[in-house]
């Protein structure tokens, strides 16, 4: 008999039934005051989200502080130059969606930042660096924000604090220069960068330098044509390709999921105009920039481009009943199971509903063995480690993207009782059964149930004549359930179940031996014994009635053998037992 667990799983698609709603400002809190201009915002996670986009203004749904920008899958948000001091500042976070629907606008929030009273401390040029040789003559200029401040007076000039290329001028709130000329070649370029707000100016700000080269890269950057810029639903597994770029050698590609950001791929070199991408996370924004380059240098001022991932397993928002989804199969199962040793092997089971299924045997770092199983069910035979794996398929576009839930699991083999015998008495129209067991343990004891009630006697009586099954459970934590079936002929009851041939004088032979109370005119003509294998390994006979557990002078290794044996009456009758040294 299988030994059968079900272990219930939930639902092929579960419904997470929350209502879906807008973020709430985390930093500042929404109606905050004294908000430094330098903050960083961030906001709620909303769930089933693919991205963001915020725009911020000085009224309600205004941009004229930061246009609408997409921000990916970050909830959070620096302003490149910083808020304006003394101002109420309106957030609006937008819900972007990739499925084809509208885009949620939510309401926006307000806070109150700071008046400034203090001047903004000197900045740093980022590009070219500071001391940096062979820069293109033609490159533009960037430096880093400085906080509080809310203008720059930029000076460019041959030497330290010179002004003859350019300035002194205030550029604005901004970041970038792009200067109105070319540099001149083969020059060491000073730059000075003074950061001032209505309070003052910064002091004491040195100027940074760089060196020109003398030729000219003449690269252009290049935009993708597969997939490109602003598609959406892209295949997680993609190709991405983008327009070759005359003179240029091999092309540098970041990949995020934010802007700028290179979680994904960071500046990896690529000799081709296509890259191989495998499992993009699903329903994201992914953000990429391409720089062509070649020996005397890189393109400048190349634009970061993007697109959308398919909304694949999940979770995701369904606009229709306003619920978040996920296609991955709820699976509910134990981490672990108990075998008992010599006993027959369990069938594990599951009802998680799932397109397709593996049960598979694995090493301890997780490697796949041997697939046992593709069904909702698996028979185990042996300790070790498993796993179940149950997956749904998404189907954007054709893609057939696997959406799996895993769960590893262990089998633990136990001591388990020996039921050695059970005795049939017949008494009357009843029968009574006695059980007899061995083991380090204590036990109990049920009949044709194996939920019990179980008992700490090992005798029933009054059981009715038919098929019967005796229950024999291990009363330690994690206890072994043993059974057998007991068939109402009592012939049957002169097989013996084991025999130990050590020469002790105890059970040194298996031979038939016939029931006490058989009431009935019967003997056995012949025993056929064979081994696991089906080999015939003795012949038992009225002229020789038992065996010694040899064969040809030879003993016979501790295991399971099987006998064939035929009555008077040509009735048949097979079973197994253990020899055991």
């Amino acid at each position: 008999m299988l030994k059968k667990l079900l272990y219930i799983g939930l639902v092929l698609i579960p419904f997470f039934s929350i209502a879906q709603s807008c973020p709430s400002l985390l930093n500042p809190l929404g109606g905050a005051t004294n908000v430094p201009v330098e903050t960083a915002i961030s906001w709620e996670i909303i769930p089933g989200v693919a991205g963001y986009s915020i725009a911020i203004g000085t009224t309600p749904g205004a941009q004229d502080i930061v246009a609408e920008r997409n921000v990916g899958s970050a909830n959070f948000f620096r302003p490149p130059v910083g808020l304006p001091s003394n101002t109420q500042v309106h957030i609006t976070i937008t819900l972007l969606f990739f499925d084809g629907t509208e885009n949620i606008v939510c309401p926006s929030n307000s806070f109150n930042t700071e008046n400034v009273n203090t001047i903004p401390n000197c900045t740093s040029i980022k590009n070219p660096s500071n001391n940096e040789i062979d820069v293109n003559f033609r490159t533009n200029l960037r430096w880093d924000y400085s906080p509080k401040a809310n203008n720059y007076r930029l000076s460019i000039g041959t030497s330290i604090g010179g002004s003859e290329i350019f300035g002194p001028q205030n550029v604005g709130n901004v970041l970038t220069f792009n200067p109105p000329d070319d540099f001149p070649l083969n020059t060491e370029i000073f730059v000075t960068i003074v950061p001032l707000n209505n309070i003052g100016i910064a002091q004491n700000c040195i100027s940074q330098s760089f060196i020109t080269q003398d030729i000219e890269t003449n690269l252009g950057c290049t935009r993708l044509i597969s997939p490109r810029n602003g598609d959406s639903n892209i295949p997680l597994t993609t190709i991405l390709q983008w327009e070759p770029v005359s003179g240029a050698q091999s092309y540098t590609v970041s990949l995020g999921t934010t802007p700028d950001g290179k979680e994904i791929l960071r500046d990896r070199e690529v000799f081709a105009t296509m890259l191989p991408v495998l499992e993009f996370e699903p329903n994201r924004t992914i953000f990429v920039i391409i720089i062509p380059k070649n020996e005397l240098g890189e393109a400048i001022n190349c634009s970061e481009e993007t697109f959308s991932t398919a909304i694949g397993c999940g979770p995701f928002l369904d606009r229709t009943t306003g619920e978040i989804i996920t296609l991955f199969p709820d699976l509910n199962f134990p981490n672990s199971f108990v075998l008992c040793e010599n006993s027959e092997p369990v069938l594990l089971s599951t009802n998680t509903i799932a397109e397709t299924y593996r049960w598979t045997s694995i090493t301890s770092g997780g490697n796949e063995i041997e697939l046992l199983s593709e069904t909702q069910e698996v028979v185990i035979s042996e300790g070790g480690l498993y796993r179940l794996d149950v997956t749904n398929f998404a189907d954007p576009n054709g893609n057939n993207i696997p959406c799996t839930s895993s769960q590893e699991f262990s089998v633990e083999v136990i001591p388990g009782p020996s039921i050695n015998s059970i005795d049939v008495k017949r008494e009357g129209e009843t029968i009574t059964l006695t059980v007899n067991v061995s083991g380090n343990s204590q036990y109990d004891f049920a009949l044709n149930d194996i939920n019990g009630p179980y008992q700490d006697s090992n005798i029933f009586t009054n059981v009715p004549i038919g098929k019967n099954t005796v229950y024999v459970r291990d009363k330690s934590e994690n206890g072994c359930i043993r059974w057998q079936d007991v068939e109402q002929d009592l012939i049957s009851e002169g097989f013996p179940k084991f025999f130990t041939p050590n020469g002790d004088g105890i059970n040194d032979f298996w031979r038939y031996t016939r029931p006490p109370n058989l009431e009935e005119d019967f003997q056995i003509v012949s025993i056929s014994i064979y081994d696991r294998y089906g080999r015939l390994i003795f012949n038992i006979t009225p002229n020789s009635n038992e065996w010694n557990g040899q064969l040809n002078g030879r003993p016979l290794p501790a295991s399971d053998y099987w006998y064939r044996a035929i009555g008077t009456d040509n009735r048949e009758f097979k079973g197994h037992f253990a020899l055991r040294r």
